[in-house]
């Protein structure tokens, strides 16, 4: 019989998918999001992953989740989840800590044997009792048992049929959120293109899930999410590494220089250079080495020969090439470095976020060696500052580093493909600047203090530079104190002049506000919704959130300075908190330090900000 169940209008809403690393929860995931995407709702995922390859089957470390905020005005992943799919009973102990009190929990019930429970450390065969789950909605479905019905007498061996199991949660999902198909099937054609029985499989369980939905009294209201109406354009879902990627192309492409990346593989960090391999036909080098330091080196040895340079890094990397890129400053070169930060220290939390690189970021090297410092805020927001950083580092001649983290790296939102026309325009700081007869290694301007950049071997243009300090005037090899001394406020005062050419920090909220909040990176989305909904339930709160870091911006001050409250939410100790202080003499700000591994919570922010505004 037809189910006919109520639907249940919402504005957004989180739905998150879990199992074990092998059972697809990140494909699943995926598709789905993408789904939400071109029906029209805004969409922010997380993807959290184990650190181990593939941890003991069943076991609480070795849960996969993929989490996705859908809906109309959407800043970030969620926190609490309104819906789970829990494939095994170590995803439903993983996850009961962040569900809602009126969550749906979708389980495969195949899964949820004595056995199943043991492995998960369940004291009891009672596992929702003994989480204390009993307001929550539970949907029990023999998910396995299905689908290996589903594909009985097509040529698979029985673990090929088992794997499908998550396309028919998937079918399931889409039924309760009102999904068609049609997209999902082209999705998962194209994925198995070259294996025609896997399409075939893949879609049958897809399309079962979604029957077993449509025809089981399952006494369920399905879900209509709210959509938006969007500035027309081409849009994909992209994650913050892969938009990080097309930010340097699109450099490369506005500036008339060739890119070059020079990478070792290294979590979050290494679809950067997997991405742009693909771009060949763009004249773009991607070259994987043989270890961090040679990452950095072979960037800097292209930046010598006259191209876009970068490198792509993690924390651990980004403490290998600290000597490397001290060589950029000293040498002045234009180089990006990117560090999508992780957890630490030393292998820490391979696939889990922090932001606790900043200080190796500014200070991580020897000597006086300042750097520009600058952040992605979400994972679209990775192709701004991707282009930012190439941008300044060729305008300046300097290495820019810019930070991103897990969170956004491997998160994904809704993006339009911008218009580069709309992008300011990238002037490289080259020898074709100044006569022949006039230049010399050393030549700079005086206005922003940058030095003219020749490529190696360019005719006419022959000099010597290197990781020796040089004569302010010739650019020869020099010992001299003074000369020295004006060299090193030189670098220092090339980097500060960063501040004139970078857009102004940006206030949301009112002046009037009774705190300021202050963030930086890709806090932005959980800080950005915190603040609103305080302001929505009468409370007075702004928001300055930095993405411009080494220098900061050259309203950063006053801005600062206009609040009685401040407080600096980081996913560090805080490191940035202690930098503005530094920076901006007579600050005082209150700190809201996490280190968890995980984003911020939005109800944690509020409870937190809620009780220094009552102070």
């Amino acid at each position: 019989m037809q189910n006919t169940v109520k639907i249940k209008d919402v504005k957004n809403i989180v739905i998150r998918f879990s199992g074990d690393s092998g059972d697809g929860m990140q494909l699943t995931g995926t598709i789905f999001s993408n789904l939400s995407a071109i029906f029209g709702n805004q969409i922010s995922t997380f993807p959290d992953f184990p650190a181990e390859i593939r941890a003991p089957q069943g076991t609480l470390s070795g849960v996969s989740g993929f989490q996705v905020h859908l809906g109309n005005q959407i800043y970030n992943s969620g926190d609490k989840s309104d819906v789970l799919v829990a494939m095994n009973p170590a995803a439903l102990k993983v996850n009961a800590n962040y569900l809602k009190e009126d969550s749906v929990i979708v389980i495969d019930s195949d899964s949820f044997a004595k056995r199943d429970l043991e492995k998960a450390l369940f004291a009891t065969e009672s596992p929702f009792a003994e989480l204390g789950l009993t307001t929550q909605q539970i949907i029990s479905v023999p998910i396995t048992t299905l689908t290996k019905d589903s594909l009985e007498g097509m040529e698979l061996d029985m673990k090929s049929r088992i794997r499908c199991k998550n396309m028919f949660a998937l079918g399931l999902v889409c039924w309760l959120f009102n999904r068609p198909l049609d997209v999902a099937n082209h999705m998962l054609s194209s994925k198995f293109a070259k294996k025609p029985i896997l399409v075939e499989a893949n879609l049958k369980v897809l399309a079962d899930g979604f029957n077993y939905g449509h025809n089981t009294d399952m006494s369920i209201a399905s879900y209509r999410v709210e959509t938006v109406n969007v500035d027309k354009g081409f849009y994909i879902d992209v994650n913050g590494n892969t938009a990080t990627a097309y930010g340097l192309i699109a450099a490369s492409e506005n500036a008339g220089r060739p890119l070059f990346l020079g990478s070792y593989p290294i979590t979050p960090a290494t679809d950067i250079l997997q991405e742009l391999v693909k771009f060949k036909q763009l004249g773009v080098k991607a070259i994987q080495v043989e270890d961090e330091i040679a990452g950095v080196c072979t960037a800097i040895g292209a930046s010598f020969a006259g191209n876009l340079a970068a490198t792509s890094t993690s924390g651990p990397g980004l403490a290998l090439k600290s000597e490397a890129i001290g060589l950029a400053v000293m040498a002045e070169l234009p180089l990006v470095v990117i560090d999508v930060q992780r957890g630490g220290p030393s292998t820490g939390l391979p696939t889990k976020t922090e932001q606790t690189d900043l200080r190796q970021a500014l200070y991580g090297r020897n000597g006086e060696s300042p750097i520009v410092v600058v952040a992605a805020a979400s994972p679209t927001d990775c192709f701004d500052m991707a282009y930012w950083a190439s941008k300044i580092a060729l305008e300046h001649i300097t290495p820019v580093i810019l930070l991103t983290d897990g969170y956004i790296a491997n998160g994904s939102s809704a993006w339009r493909i911008p218009d580069l026309d709309q992008y300011p325009p990238i002037k490289v700081h080259d020898q074709s600047l100044v006569d022949v007869n006039e230049w010399r290694s050393a030549l700079r301007d005086d206005e922003n203090y940058a030095r003219y950049w020749a490529a190696a071997g360019l005719e006419g243009y022959t000099h010597r530079i290197g990781g020796l300090e040089k004569d302010y005037i010739s650019g020869a090899i020099s010992t001299d104190p003074v000369n020295h001394q004006k060299m090193v406020d030189t670098r220092q005062a090339k980097v500060n002049k960063v501040a004139d050419f970078i857009p102004q920090l940006e206030l949301i909220g009112g002046e009037d506000a009774d705190l300021l909040i202050v963030g930086w990176g890709g806090t932005y989305g959980h800080l950005r919704e915190a603040v609103e909904k305080m302001n929505a339930a009468g409370h007075k709160v702004a928001l300055a959130h930095f993405r411009f870091i080494s220098p900061l911006p050259n309203n950063a001050a006053s801005i600062l300075r206009k609040f009685a409250k401040v407080v600096v939410a980081e996913q560090n100790t805080g490191q940035f908190a202690g930098y503005l202080m530094e920076k901006i003499p007579g600050l005082q700000v209150d700190r809201y330090n996490k280190v968890e591994g995980q984003p911020f919570s939005v109800s944690d922010l509020i409870e937190s900000f809620t009780k220094k505004l009552e102070e």
